[in-house]
């Protein structure tokens, strides 16, 4: 493997995961919505970006233990889809989903070569 090939690979999923962190906490703006008073709007601001830092400290878990990274991605996914089942259509469940049964795949893919992408 070569070396670009090794910090691509190293990066990809943490980089991807940043970047979904990212797309989730787009979701708290709408607590913008209306006239809320300011301890009203931190709440909902704190109550929104939960799956942002739920995100994040499955994140830090999985750059030291990638396969424990690779689990825990994937079963989000499933407990996504199984928790909001018929309420969205199915492109909610992709765009939600997708992405982190595509982090639990690269977070595994990563553990399989973790000695390669570990050595210089």
């Amino acid at each position: 493997m070569t070396t670009a090939s090794r910090r691509l690979l190293f990066w990809m999923p943490r980089g991807l995961c940043i970047l979904f962190a990212m797309f989730i906490s787009i979701f708290a703006l709408d607590v913008f919505d209306g006239n809320p008073t300011l301890p009203e709007l931190l709440l909902d601001l704190l109550m929104h970006l939960i799956p942002t830092f739920l995100i994040v400290a499955v994140l830090l878990i999985a750059w030291r233990w990638e396969w424990v990274g690779a689990v825990i991605f994937s079963a989000l996914g499933v407990l996504y889809i199984v928790w909001e089942w018929g309420r969205f259509d199915l492109s909610a469940y992709l765009l939600i989903s997708g992405p982190l049964f595509l982090l639990g795949v690269l977070f595994l893919f990563n553990w399989f070569h973790h000695a390669e992408l570990r050595s210089r």
